[in-house]
């Protein structure tokens, strides 16, 4: 009897620990209470959403860099006058490049003469000396000569003769004899004017002869004595016309290939700016010191320069014709134009509202005073070229005022 009771009890609870067993398994799939579920979403949702997104930071971005983007400087005529600033509109130029070299003044050789005695001579009398300024024709010295002597008299002979023969005609003289006499005087004009002296006798024959300036000038040499006995070719007088003079000025061959003839230079002494012009350059280059010599001829109205002075000299030169050929038309401003803002080098340019914006340039040589610009201007637009730090320095305020007001 118990047994068959407990089989039925066992009947009747089966279905009852089934029903709680399903129970308890449909409550461990259930999502956790207090999260609401999530509703699916398809791939295009989501792919949207994502481009959405970064648009929204790209367009972030770009507000953030226009916010820290440098402000153009705002500035009126006036204004731009009290800060010194000048603006420039840029056109292309041939550029040169001034060049400094030192120079020695010398005496300019189409204008000196050397005074000499033409034959054996004593000194008789000295008329001029040394640092004197003749004239023309003005007499130098006096000397005596045994062979002058007979020149002398040998010509006044022959023209005596040849006056005494000329006045009794072909009537009276045959024409050997008159032939004879011509050919004499010729003889001793020719041996005087050979010796120094005037082609006609002056009436003396006692040797003595005077040496004269043949052009006006100044005695820079006078190297000798009264009574001296002097040979034939030596220097008595040095006279130099010192209304021109030369220098010669040293640079390196290379840079001094780029000095042409008939170009103008500066020569400065003592303070005194004097122009000059470029005759030639040499040819040829110092062993010792690698430099060529550059002559120019300067006019001396004033007397400054002398033989033997140091002076400077500055040249205009053209730029070297390398491979960028910098000598042809280029833009160029000057350097003290350029300013370095952010690692950047840049120019203020005047922009189509007035203002001055910095604008990034590639700059090329430096010649001279002047940078040639390769990248980031073009010809036509107006430029800061002097006062940009003045411009940077209101940009720089412009942007602290920013900062403050964020």
């Amino acid at each position: 009897m118990r047994t068959t009771m407990t089989n039925v009890i066992r009947v009747l609870t089966l279905p009852l620990t089934v029903a709680i067993l399903l129970a308890l398994s449909s409550c461990s799939k259930a999502p956790d209470q207090g999260e609401s579920p999530k509703p699916a979403s398809s791939p295009a949702k989501e792919a949207k959403h994502e481009e959405g997104g970064e648009e929204h930071a790209d367009e972030g971005g770009d507000h953030a860099e226009e916010s820290e983007a440098t402000p153009p400087v705002v500035m009126d005529d006036a204004a731009l006058e009290a800060a010194g600033i000048k603006l420039q509109t840029l056109q292309p130029s041939l550029l040169s490049e001034e060049l400094r070299a030192p120079g020695e003044v010398v005496d300019n050789a189409y204008g000196t003469t050397l005074i000499t005695p033409r034959v054996e001579a004593l000194v008789v009398r000295r008329h001029a000396r040394i640092g004197d300024e003749v004239r023309a024709g003005a007499p130098l010295a006096t000397l005596s000569s045994v062979d002058v002597a007979n020149a002398q008299a040998d010509l006044k002979i022959a023209e005596q003769e040849w006056r005494r023969v000329s006045a009794l005609g072909r009537e009276a003289v045959s024409g050997r004899r008159i032939n004879e006499a011509q050919v004499a005087v010729e003889r001793a004009r020719a041996t005087a004017r050979a010796y120094g002296l005037p082609g006609t006798a002056a009436g003396r024959t006692n040797g003595e002869f005077t040496l004269t300036a043949p052009h006006a000038g100044r005695i820079t040499e006078d190297e000798f004595l009264v009574g001296e006995r002097i040979e034939p070719g030596k220097t008595l007088f040095r006279l130099v016309d010192e209304s021109v003079v030369w220098v010669d000025a040293k640079l390196p061959s290379g840079t001094a290939s780029r000095i042409t003839p008939g170009s103008v230079a500066t020569i400065v002494l003592g303070g005194k700016r004097i122009a000059g012009k470029v005759l030639r350059s040499a040819h040829r280059t110092s062993d010792a010191t690698r430099n060529a010599s550059i002559r120019l001829e300067v006019p001396n109205a004033d007397d400054r320069l002398h033989g033997g002075d140091f002076v400077e000299v500055y040249f205009e030169a053209a730029a070297s014709t390398d491979g960028n050929d910098p000598a042809s038309s280029q833009l160029a401003i000057p350097t003290d134009a350029l300013v370095q803002i952010e690692g950047e080098t840049v120019v203020f340019r005047r922009n189509a509202t007035g203002a001055l914006e910095p604008v990034p340039v590639r700059t090329g040589e430096v010649i001279g005073d002047r940078t040639v610009i390769r990248e980031g201007l073009k010809a036509g637009e107006s430029v800061v070229v002097a006062g940009a730090f003045a411009v940077k320095s209101q940009m720089l305020k412009a942007q602290l005022g920013e900062g403050h007001g964020h």
